[in-house]
């Protein structure tokens, strides 16, 4: 095979330490030159290897990009260097079966980069990349508030205390108002339902009854404790929130444009921006962006026939917030997204149709991002008018199958 690097570097990463083999072609040479040497995975030793591939004359410097251990190694080996920095998918360098060890490992990821075999995954720049802890960061609180919700209903449930099936959000004003008195327990059932405030005012006799049963000493501790967590999990939430708006300070024309998507509010937003980046020449076109997302229908096809149309993994942060801005998109009062998803709905099923919304709310962002313009809403009707005749030949078959006869005029113009 061709030789594209004739200096490279292999590393197997791990948690405490790094394997690198230097392996360099010389011209004449049966075999490739081999050189392995180990070190730790801290600044110190990070700063060593890097000399080392300096001293080397490295041409380029391949690892996989699993777990989060590549991440420190990649922040030591970027910037003003020499050689070329390749993060390769796991499932894509996966050696050939036999004896396995750390060495073997960097020998074959030496070997691989050398001939250029190793597709370089999308990396963004340093800031993003720290943009990308924190809404992942964001989301894993996210998580635990709704445990946290989910222990004080349990607590709740325990009591025979039925909260939250008359108010539809037990945790809003009128909820939490709720909860802190029961945990209190100085409150009357009816006291605690005059709290009630806006359109829940309209069930203070349902919530009367459902509070009725009595909050004993152990479970209105345990209550107490439940909410002391779930008030922190707030604040830590509102923090990340925080955090979030100030990185995105000087992104905030992006930002106002997203939101212009139906179903896209700032979380998404935030999230799409951490995730692809503000710059989309890294991706050749919207479907290699909906490609790396994992939005896209698969294509696995042997011997003609096509075995699958699942979706790759992809990009499951990035994946999971489409999908909720998807949902929201198809609950909206009217809009090429919202026709889009019932249509495919109908035909195949809730889960195909919001995976389908969500591509499309992936391209949109994407030309978005690239052209810095605003999301132009297609309309309700856009798919009827593009398949004008195709509509109506399939409604007068429809009338011709009831025994109806029709005769069409077009409409004086307005």
């Amino acid at each position: 095979m061709e030789i594209v690097f004739k200096t490279v570097c292999g590393l197997d990463v791990h948690k405490e330490t790094v394997v690198a083999c230097v392996r360099t072609f010389e011209e004449g040479a049966k075999r490739p030159k081999k050189e392995v040497r180990t070190f730790a995975a801290h600044r110190r030793g990070l700063t060593e290897l890097r000399t080392w591939l300096v001293e080397s004359k490295v041409e380029a410097v391949a690892m996989e990009g699993t777990g989060i251990y590549w991440r420190p190694v990649y922040a030591a080996l970027e910037g003003e260097v020499p050689w070329s920095l390749v993060v390769g998918n796991a499932q894509h360098i996966k050696n050939v079966p036999g004896r396995k060890t750390d060495v073997k490992d960097a020998e074959w990821l030496a070997e691989l980069v050398g001939h250029g075999l190793i597709r370089p995954s999308f990396i963004p720049t340093p800031e993003f990349r720290e943009l990308r802890d924190v809404t992942r960061h964001r989301s894993v609180w996210i998580a635990d508030r709704t445990r946290d919700r989910n222990r004080v209903l349990k607590v709740l449930q325990l009591a025979g205390i039925k909260l939250d099936g008359v108010a539809s959000d037990a945790f809003g004003k009128s909820g939490m108002a709720i909860l802190r008195e029961l945990a209190e327990g100085t409150a009357t059932p009816q006291q605690m339902a005059e709290l009630a405030r806006g359109v829940l005012r309209k069930k203070i006799d349902a919530l009367t009854i459902a509070l009725e049963s009595p909050l004993g000493p152990t479970h209105r501790r345990m209550l107490a404790i439940a909410l002391e967590r779930l008030d922190a999990t707030e604040k830590s939430i509102a923090k990340y929130d925080a955090l979030i708006d100030e990185m995105l300070l000087p992104y905030a024309e992006q930002m106002k444009l997203l939101m212009t998507i139906p179903g896209v509010d700032r979380v998404v937003a935030a999230s799409m921006l951490a995730e692809l980046g503000p710059d989309m020449s890294v991706f050749p076109s919207d479907g290699h962006a909906a490609s790396w997302a994992g939005v896209c229908p698969g294509n696995h096809v042997s011997a003609g026939k096509k075995s699958s149309g699942a979706t790759s993994p992809g990009d499951r942060p990035l994946k999971r917030m489409l999908c909720q801005a998807a949902q929201a998109a198809a609950h909206t009062k009217k809009g090429y997204l919202r026709d889009k998803f019932y249509r495919l709905k109908a035909r195949r099923g809730h889960n195909c149709a919001i995976m389908a919304i969500a591509h499309k709310i992936l391209v949109a962002g994407y030309h978005i991002l690239k052209d810095l313009v605003p999301y132009q809403d297609l309309g309700d009707n856009y798919l009827d008018k593009r398949d004008k005749d195709r509509v109506v030949a399939g409604l007068v078959s429809r009338l011709r199958s009831l025994g109806l006869e029709c005769t069409l005029t077009p409409a004086p113009a307005v």
